[in-house]
């Protein structure tokens, strides 16, 4: 018991530290700030981009400045890619570090967003999964830890998260590749500025017409059952 227990009290007392960083630099993370950053890193850019990304939501750094820097340094193309790669790998790092850290005792208690999504997985599956990617309920970051502390199986929980997750990533990489078009006064602005209002327009109402669907599904089966 004791030499599983040491691994995880030092690994939890590093993630520990590493978020009371990134909230101590908190402002620091905008989408100017990582754009220039790994921005001058050349060809390295994309390395370190889907690397900052891999690490991101388990120190709880906030994923739309990244994804926006991705939008503006790598266009909207090859920003979606390297985004998927980091947020999917970023979500599925702390989805396992929740459960490594944590698995044992949610078995006995949990509270909070925790005790919310461990009800709704056990009701629903990889659907609701699908409604919390699709919704934002919780915040990404927690939410990737809180369904870490459930049963759902770790192939499930990838392959949803990354089909479910995937408009909103095409959305945001496209805003920040509007962005610095405007900025650097690109070609075509007008279509571009039509197409990304479009875009953001979708990604307000989209989680509403997700929302009202999940909400009639619940009262057929309810009514059904």
């Amino acid at each position: 018991m004791k030499s599983r227990l040491l691994p995880r009290l030092m690994l939890l007392a590093l993630l520990a530290s590493g978020i009371s960083v990134v909230f101590i630099y908190w402002k620091q993370f905008t989408p100017e700030n990582v754009s220039r950053v790994i921005g001058e890193l050349g060809a390295w850019a994309p390395v370190a981009y889907v690397a900052m990304y891999l690490i991101a939501p388990l120190l709880m750094v906030p994923g739309s400045a990244i994804t926006l820097a991705g939008g503006a340094l790598f266009g909207p193309v090859w920003g979606t890619l390297y985004t998927v790669i980091g947020s999917v790998g970023g979500a599925t790092i702390a989805f396992l570090a929740a459960r490594y850290l944590a698995g044992d005792w949610v078995e006995r208690k949990t509270t909070g967003i925790a005790h919310q999504v461990k009800e709704g997985v056990e009701a629903e599956g990889w659907r609701f999964v699908a409604f919390v990617r699709l919704v934002p309920l919780f915040p990404f970051n927690l939410l990737n830890y809180a369904l870490g502390l459930t049963r759902i199986p770790l192939l499930t929980y990838v392959v949803t998260s990354a089909i479910c997750m995937f408009p909103a990533t095409v959305g945001y990489v496209y805003l920040g590749y509007v962005g610095r078009e405007v900025w650097v006064g690109g070609e075509d602005l007008l279509w571009k500025l039509g197409l990304g209002l479009g875009i953001l327009a979708a990604l307000i109402f989209l989680p509403i017409l997700v929302r009202r669907i999940h909400r009639g599904g619940a009262g057929t089966a309810e009514s059904g059952g």
